[in-house]
């Protein structure tokens, strides 16, 4: 299994990087999810409650920065 390129979190909330390779070129996609945990079992979710947004937002706006300053410098 490949594993992400970056990761960013916030709080409960991880947003991971992914490099993709097709026939017209390498381009990134973005994975979100909510970690918690489930008695002695580490669970995951990609539903949010509404208070666990701004930590989603902080994440994926930190994903995108890291995204766009790699194009700009590239």
């Amino acid at each position: 299994m490949t594993k992400p390129i970056m990761k960013f979190s916030a709080g409960t909330v991880q947003v991971a990087v992914w490099e993709n390779e097709s026939a017209k070129g390498n381009y990134k996609t973005v994975s979100i999810e909510k970690r918690f945990k489930d008695g002695d079992n580490w669970r995951s979710s990609s539903s949010f409650k509404v208070n666990e947004l701004p930590k989603a937002i902080l994440a994926l706006q930190k994903a995108y920065e890291s995204i766009s300053m790699k194009q700009e410098n590239a």
